[in-house]
């Protein structure tokens, strides 16, 4: 497995690859869903490649850019026995030179749901993926239904910028009680990763309901703020049943697949989590 740290490497390296490649970005701290990632880039194309880059433009002020969990030599470990093929980990200044005042702005869906929340944080998102997909020149790119917004945004981005590449969306993996796996778990200790299954088994409601036919998006929400309630260790941030595509919130009955989502913390961890309805994630 190849380590490389430069544009220039990265450049002379896929300039060498013949066939498909697939690419993994992350922020590294890998767990399972990240690995998950990695075994279907192995199965599915020539190449892999996966890159790790704590991004600092897309953490506002206060977040956690500083603190953000890392441990590359594991992360590495990890890659190579997953079948990677080369590792890009730039630096800062990398990839942001002095002088850098290029970014990317999508108009509407970065005000919503987590970009209400985090102002500034998709703008980051969306130029650093910019970035490497034109460092890594994917044939398939591969990201986890976790983050759903980032999901929902990027699709568009790679129609509008007119990428050629498949942007693959797969399932979220899981701990045993429910929490979808994060790095920002690291920060929860056993009995918050324990409570913070909350946020799965009021998304798990509003699933349950859907399929048993119930289409009223206010309903859905207050069986899920009944759940989040009950979970004193929970503080919701938002919860919400959106347009699957828009992210525009569904008044009245829904009659187009949702994202149901929701933004909680739990002790020093905020953690984000949602289910698709109406439709398969892929």
């Amino acid at each position: 497995m190849h380590l490389l740290t430069t544009v220039v490497d990265m450049h002379r390296q896929r300039r060498a690859l013949a066939g498909s490649v697939g690419v993994v970005p992350t922020m590294g701290y890998l767990h399972e869903g990240h690995i998950s990632l990695a075994r279907r880039a192995r199965a599915e194309n020539d190449h892999v490649i996966a890159t790790i880059f704590v991004n600092p433009s897309q953490f506002g002020p206060g977040e956690d850019l500083a603190a953000y969990p890392r441990d590359l030599p594991r992360d590495l470990d990890l890659l190579e026995a997953a079948g990677v093929d080369m590792v890009f980990v730039p630096s800062t200044a990398e990839l942001y030179p002095p002088g850098y005042e290029t970014w990317i702005d999508l108009a509407d869906l970065p005000t919503k749901l987590e970009g209400a929340q985090r102002p500034g944080h998709f703008r980051g998102v969306a130029t650093i993926v910019t970035k490497l997909f034109n460092l890594t020149r994917p044939t398939r790119a591969y990201f986890g239904q976790k983050d759903a917004q980032q999901a929902i945004l990027l699709r568009r981005l790679t129609v509008d910028l007119n990428f050629d590449l498949d942007l693959i969306i797969c399932p979220t993996v899981r701990e045993p009680h429910g929490l979808a796996m994060s790095s920002r778990n690291a920060y929860l200790t056993a009995e918050e990763r324990q409570r913070a299954g909350v946020l799965y088994r009021a998304l798990s409601a509003a699933a349950e309901a859907y399929e048993r036919g119930e289409r009223d998006a206010e309903s859905l929400r207050r069986g899920m703020a009944a759940i989040l309630a009950a979970e004193p260790a929970a503080q919701p941030e938002y919860i919400s049943i959106a347009h699957l595509e828009t992210l525009d919130e569904i008044v009245g009955e829904m009659r187009v697949p949702a994202l149901a989502s929701v933004a909680a913390r739990v002790g020093k961890a905020r953690l984000i989590d949602n289910v698709w309805l109406g439709r398969e994630v892929g």
